[in-house]
């Protein structure tokens, strides 16, 4: 059953002596730890393996960001693609597209 969870009980859940989850559906579920962070988390199968995506913290990804991007990753999962190789990909190809703006600049002074 998805989207089992409201912005006031996210708000409103509080830490415990151990971390514990509130989920929400569909492999998604907030982390409680004891500190009282709370991180947004989507559990998945991808090639017969268990994996956990991450999507952030609560409330800079609120409950709202957190089904969106619980929806595109499910999305490429179907695509046959794995998000967090996806995010992996992401993230080295804003580097190097970084990289290659200092080497022009440095190459310009």
């Amino acid at each position: 059953m998805p989207n089992k969870l409201t912005e006031l009980l996210v708000k409103k859940s509080k830490p415990k002596e151990k971390q514990y989850k509130l989920t929400d559906g569909e492999g998604m579920y907030l982390r409680i730890y004891p500190n009282g962070s709370k991180y947004w988390q989507l559990k998945y199968r991808f090639n017969r393996k268990q994996k956990t995506l991450s999507f952030g913290v609560w409330p800079e990804v609120s409950l709202l960001q957190a089904r969106e991007k619980r929806y595109e990753a499910r999305k490429i999962i179907k695509q046959g693609i794995d998000p967090i190789k996806e995010k992996k990909q992401i993230i080295i190809d804003k580097f190097s597209l970084l990289n290659i703006r200092i080497h022009k600049f440095l190459e310009n002074i």
